[in-house]
C-alpha cells in the first residue's frame, strides 16, 4: 500500500494526516479543530493550528465535502461591493459564519436581473450548503431556480410576506421612508422633493413610502420626483441639487434615496452659498460613513446592515443544520437621525 509520506510526495501536499503526526493527536481531531468547533479543548486546538502552520497545510475543500457530505461553502450575492452599505453586511455575514467552519463565495449582482441568474447558476454548480440573497424581488424563474436548490436560503434587506414560505432578515424600506417624510413635514416643510438614482427595488419602495405621507398630507407633485437610473454617487447627488434648486415653485427640502447623493448635495450648497437648513432642508438615507461629519451634519436613516448580516447568516446556519427557526422574518426595524441638516 502506497504510504502517506509516498502520497504527499507524489501531489505536493501536506495532508490532514501529516498534521495529526505533527500534532500527536487523531485526524479527526485535526478536522474538527480546523473546523473551530467548541467541543475541542482549545490546547489541543492551538497544538493543530501550530502544526498546520508550521507544515503549511492548506485543507481541500472539495475533500472535506465529499468526506462529510456537506458542502462548506455559501453563496453571497449581494448588488455592489463600491457601497459602505453591502460590505458592511458582507463583513458581518463571514464573521458570523467563519467560526461555523463556512466560507462563503460571494456574487456582485451589479442590480441586474441577468447576472444574477447568471451567478446563481454558477453558484449552484459548486454545491453551497446555503444560499444569502439581497432583496425579495427577482424574475419567477430566478425565484424557482431558487426554490428548486435544493438548499436554504435567507433574503437579507427586505422582509418576506407572512405565510410566504420564504425567510428573511431586513427592515420596511417604505416604512422608512415614510418616517423620514414624515420628519421633514412635520417640520414645516410643504414642497418636499425625492431624489433618486439607481432605483433598484429598496429605493422604489422609499419612494412609496415618501409618496404615501406626500399624498396623506394633500402635497404630493408628481414634479418633485427626480429619479436617475444612473450609479449613486457624490458628484450625481451634487448635479442633482443643481437641477432641483432651480425648479418653479421652489422646493424647500429634498429627500434623497442615499447618504452620498445627499453628501454631494450638501458640497454643491456649501459652493453655492445655500443655506441648509434655512433655505433648504436635505437629507439622506443609510448613514454612511462621513454623513455626521457633513456641513451641516446630515439627517438621515440609519439602517442595521452589520445587523442584518448577522441575524441572516445565524439564521441560515440554523436551517443548514436541520434547526427549527421559529421566526422566519424578522424585522430589525430603523433608526431616524437628526442632525443639523434638516
Amino acid at each position: 500500500m502506497t504510504s502517506n509520506a509516498s502520497r504527499r510526495r507524489a501531489s505536493g501536499r501536506v495532508t490532514l494526516n501529516d498534521v495529526a503526526r505533527a500534532a500527536e493527536v487523531s485526524p479527526i481531531t485535526v478536522s474538527r479543530a480546523l473546523r473551530g468547533e467548541r467541543a475541542v479543548d482549545p490546547a489541543l486546538v492551538a497544538r493543530v493550528r501550530e502544526a498546520a502552520d508550521r507544515l503549511g497545510y492548506v485543507p481541500d475543500p472539495a475533500a472535506r465535502a465529499l468526506a462529510s457530505r456537506r458542502s462548506t461553502h455559501v453563496a453571497v450575492l449581494i448588488p455592489m461591493l463600491s457601497n459602505a452599505l453591502f460590505v458592511d453586511l458582507l463583513e458581518a455575514v463571514q464573521r458570523t459564519l467563519r467560526p461555523a467552519g463556512y466560507q462563503t463565495l460571494i456574487g456582485v449582482t451589479h442590480y441586474d436581473e441577468v447576472e444574477e441568474s447568471t451567478l446563481l447558476r454558477e453558484q449552484l454548480l459548486h454545491r453551497p450548503a446555503g444560499l444569502l440573497v439581497t432583496g425579495l424581488d427577482r424574475p419567477e424563474a430566478t425565484r424557482s431556480l431558487i426554490a428548486q436548490a435544493g438548499v436554504p436560503c435567507v433574503h437579507m434587506m427586505d422582509l418576506a410576506p407572512p405565510g410566504s414560505g420564504l425567510y428573511s432578515v431586513g427592515l420596511s424600506q417604505a416604512e422608512a421612508g415614510a418616517a423620514l417624510t414624515r420628519h421633514l413635514l412635520q417640520g414645516g416643510h410643504r414642497r418636499v422633493a425625492f431624489a433618486a438614482a439607481q432605483l433598484d427595488p429598496r429605493t422604489l419602495q422609499r419612494l412609496e413610502g415618501w409618496r404615501r405621507e406626500m399624498s396623506a398630507a394633500g402635497l404630493y407633485d408628481a414634479t418633485l420626483e427626480w429619479l436617475n437610473p444612473a450609479p449613486s454617487s457624490i458628484a450625481l447627488g451634487g448635479r442633482m441639487f443643481e437641477q432641483i434648486i432651480g425648479q418653479r415653485p421652489a422646493i424647500d427640502a429634498i429627500f434623497y434615496c442615499n447618504d452620498d447623493l445627499a453628501q454631494g448635495a450638501l458640497l454643491a450648497a456649501l459652493r453655492r452659498g445655500v443655506k441648509v437648513p434655512d433655505e433648504i432642508a436635505i437629507a439622506g438615507f443609510n448613514d454612511l460613513t462621513g454623513s455626521d461629519q457633513m456641513v451641516p451634519p446630515l439627517t438621515t436613516i440609519r439602517t442595521p446592515r452589520a445587523e442584518v448580516g448577522q441575524a441572516a447568516a445565524a439564521m441560515l446556519l440554523a436551517l443548514m443544520r436541520d434547526e427549527t427557526v421559529a421566526q422566519p422574518v424578522v424585522d430589525l426595524g430603523f433608526e431616524l437621525v437628526l442632525r443639523g441638516s434638516s
